[in-house]
């Protein structure tokens, strides 16, 4: 009797237990409300902008981003890997940034930040936007503790409700290039990756593109698996599993505005014949058009042209391989686009910008960023000091060098610049205008400091100094970047008085930024020179 009773209580003791670990876990703490006030200043801006008459001679703007490239994947900034001539001219056209910096060493939140010349710390887009959440208690402690995820760590039990994560996107209070040029009276259009949010009110065509071809997440397939011509290097790690297995399902599918649409031919490829197709519409509007060609290049997963690939048979290791003839292609398509652009008339009048989003990915081991430390999700100079070039012809001058630092903040500026737009008064515009720096005009940088924050994982950069900052561990560190660009040496025993005084800025700065908007999911923790490294994603 006594035993069937401890049956009986083990029994239920379990089955609640089970009960628990089942049951959902998603939390109203995370819930998104969009700032309506900010929302009405924005469309009232934006209907007075375009009732203003148009600034005479403005130019067309063509921003042109790759997608996890390194500086050091470019020949241009002493990559050996692959020789990418085309991207190399365009600097020698224009103005090439030594020290130019992203945002974020991810995807979504450094896009956010260049789109509004805004950090986007100060509406909330600061981690990388998620589609997926734990469930329950269980799925969580098998990922957190049963699974061997590598260097992705599970952040801890953290999950909005479904329509909260439907909310996570760029918000619709901020003010987007597109929207701000549209509303100019520029034809807009996007060409390839977005990664801003898949839902209304995120989507392209809702945040001031005319016309959008590409797609809405992280990744997508470049062709199919299966075509002979195709050469595939799968990793084989966690995350990249997923991105195979998704392929170009749901929000990875191709479309066009809305649509989705079965696409064929290499991903790299379509996107410049959909760029140039946009540009070969141009004359006949006859007004000034911002196209941003967004190429999902280098970005995971890793596939090449059976063509392109061949070009590199001296690699040996077969990622690497891959990786250059992505870049390769890369390299080609931007080629195509500026060639059109000058066959059609356009190339005069037109304010070209080329930028990565971030550091090159080099926990895929295809590129290490060397001589610079770490890459994508660190905020080591690998994650976040990128490739940024600019040309305007008879504007900017061809082949000269800026060496100060800039930021991708500044493309916003400076193509709101070019076009005689004004700016918003009801928000801070963290971003500069460059032109009267590439021109020799003002002598001082654009910015008297730099800053990054991924919940714990912060980092400054003032003059040549940089810190960086784990609120978690409490760890500091910090490089004399004019004798130390590798970060190997950190400064801080040495000099205390410097980093209270980076502490002081980062502290000031911080005061102007509101809460994450949504949790992560995962962090990063990566060992580098035998030291681990923990960063939010």
């Amino acid at each position: 009797m006594r035993r069937r009773r401890w049956l009986v209580w083990g029994g239920l003791a379990l089955a609640a237990l089970l009960v628990f670990a089942l049951l959902p876990v998603a939390s109203r703490r995370y819930r998104i409300e969009f700032d309506e006030e900010r929302i009405r200043a924005k469309q009232a801006f934006l209907s007075e902008l375009a009732e203003a008459p148009a600034q005479p001679g403005r130019p067309s703007i063509l921003l042109i981003m790759a997608d996890d490239l390194g500086k050091t994947d470019l020949s241009l900034y002493g990559g050996t890997l692959a020789e990418t001539e085309r991207i190399d001219a365009l600097a020698g056209e224009g103005v090439t940034f030594t020290d130019a910096y992203c945002t974020s060493p991810l995807c979504s939140p450094s896009r956010a930040g260049m789109l509004t010349g805004r950090y986007q710390q100060r509406f909330g887009h600061e981690l990388q936007t998620a589609n997926r959440y734990p469930r329950n208690r269980l799925e969580y402690f098998v990922f957190k503790h049963l699974l061997d995820l590598g260097y992705w760590k599970v952040a801890e039990l953290a999950v909005p409700r479904p329509e909260d994560m439907a909310r996570q996107g760029l918000p619709p209070s901020e003010i987007t290039l597109a929207e701000l040029l549209q509303a100019a009276g520029y034809d807009t259009a996007l060409i390839g990756k977005w990664h801003l949010g898949h839902n209304e009110p995120f989507l392209p065509n809702r945040r001031g593109f005319d016309h959008h071809y590409g797609f809405y997440e992280a990744y997508t397939l470049y062709d199919d698996v299966d075509d002979p011509d195709v050469v595939n290097a799968p990793l084989g790690e966690f995350s990249d599993r997923h991105q195979w297995s998704q392929g170009r399902s749901g929000t990875s599918a191709i479309r066009v505005n809305h649509t989705i649409v079965e696409d064929r031919g290499y991903l790299t490829d379509r996107i410049a014949e959909e760029a140039i197709r946009v540009l070969e519409q141009a004359p006949e509007s006859g007004d000034p058009f911002f196209l941003f060609v967004s190429f999902s290049a280098p970005h995971v997963p890793f596939q090449a042209k059976r063509e392109d690939f061949e070009l590199f048979s001296h690699v040996e290791d077969r990622t690497r391989r891959v990786y250059g003839a992505m870049i390769h292609a890369l390299d080609r398509g931007v080629g195509r686009i500026l060639d059109r652009l000058a066959g059609l008339g356009l190339e005069d009048n037109t304010l070209v910008i080329f930028v990565s989003d971030n550091g090159g990915a080099f926990h895929t081991g295809a590129t290490d960023n060397a001589p610079l430390k770490g890459g994508k999700f660190t905020q080591f100079d690998g994650g976040l000091n990128v490739p940024m070039l600019m040309r305007w012809p008879g504007v900017i001058p061809a082949g000269s060098v800026y060496p100060r630092p800039a930021s991708l903040l500044d493309v916003f500026t400076t193509a709101a610049g070019a076009a005689g737009c004004p700016l918003p008064a009801d928000r801070v515009i963290d971003g500069k205008d460059l032109r009267p720096y590439v021109t020799g005009e003002v002598h001082d940088g654009p910015h008297p400091g730099l800053f990054w924050r991924a919940l714990y994982s912060k980092a400054v950069r003032v003059g040549n100094w940089k810190m960086l900052l784990n609120d978690r561990t409490g760890d500091v560190r910090l490089y004399d970047l004019a004798a130390d660009p590798e970060e190997r040496h950190d400064l801080a025993p040495r000099h205390p008085e410097k980093v209270r005084e980076l502490e002081a800025a980062l502290e000031a700065w911080e005061r102007g930024l509101v809460p994450p908007l949504w949790p992560r999911v995962m962090d990063f923790e990566v060992t580098i020179d035998g030291e681990v490294y923990r960063f939010a994603i």
